[in-house]
């Protein structure tokens, strides 16, 4: 059958187009040059494609024949396989250079710790208020809709109460910002998901730019992934493998060489997935 399929795919598309992916069918699903990430999810040189974080083409093979091999593959199979580990593996590399620029990037603002903790608090806060008044506003719109006057005017109040509390946050915020080092009057902020900086004084365009431009929501993708993965894993081991390092695909030889081993899940390094671990992660 997948003969004459073949047959048929070839008289449509032609020879030439067909042989071009030949080399795909020739690989094993187990070779060390697939990437165990796209297999899995998505791989990080696909993410930030004409971003100025373009990791350029992956060195490994992409096949979607492969792809789709491993997932119908059963889940007894999976775990035999182990690719997710790989995939955490690459993810948390990402991410800790992420987060090392990100560091790098805040201690270019000479910020103290404490006014960087103090300017990630109160920008979460501004930022839950924003989501509390959008949705009392809302709520209130449907109550009158609906002829709830009374329960309507009590929503309106606890809005008035939100946007006096958020316009206080934002009097402080600025207040650190005037005040916070040399470079305060540069009005500026690191980005805790991407490390980009951005300025407080950028209007509301050019801030939704960024947040839903594709190297922010591409690291806030391999963020969430990584933490949600990491939680499936946290009680499997990985798998042992024998395989060559130096084959010009990057090592790959076992887990004894990498963060997460099979004497033990998660023992260093790799530790930056998520939203860095406890730090506070906050709008930027």
């Amino acid at each position: 059958m997948a003969a004459e399929q073949r047959k048929l795919l070839e008289a449509l598309m032609g020879d030439q187009l067909m042989s071009s992916n030949s080399r795909a069918p020739q690989v094993s699903i187990t070779d060390p040059k697939v990437c165990r990430s796209y297999l899995v999810g998505t791989c990080p040189h696909d993410l930030f494609t004409n971003t100025r974080q373009d990791l350029g083409v992956c060195p490994k093979v992409h096949s979607e024949a492969l792809k789709t091999e491993f997932d119908a593959a059963d889940e007894q199979q999976k775990a035999k396989w182990g690719f997710e580990f790989d995939y955490l593996r690459d993810m948390a590399k990402y991410i800790d250079s992420c987060n090392r620029r990100i560091d790098d990037a805040r201690r270019k603002l000479e910020k103290t710790p404490e006014e960087i903790r103090k300017t990630t608090m109160l920008l979460q806060e501004i930022n839950r208020l924003t989501k509390n008044i959008e949705n009392g506003l809302l709520e209130i719109k449907i109550l009158g809709e609906l002829g709830s006057v009374n329960i309507a005017v009590t929503e309106y109040l606890k809005i008035r109460q939100a946007k006096a509390k958020k316009e206080e946050h934002e009097r402080e915020l600025k207040a650190i910002s005037d005040t916070s080092g040399p470079s305060g009057h540069q009005k500026l902020q690191v980005c805790d998901v991407c490390g980009a900086y951005l300025s407080r004084l950028d209007n509301d365009r050019r801030l939704a730019d960024h947040f839903f431009g594709k190297m922010h929501l591409g690291y806030a993708q391999m963020r969430k992934t990584h933490d949600a993965l990491k939680e499936q894993l946290r009680d499997r081991k990985p798998p042992f493998r024998d395989e060559p390092m130096g084959n010009g695909y990057g090592p790959r030889g076992g887990y004894d060489d990498g963060p997460y081993n099979n004497r033990g899940y998660g023992r260093g390094g790799g530790g930056g997935g998520g939203y860095r671990g406890g730090r506070g992660r906050g709008r930027w």
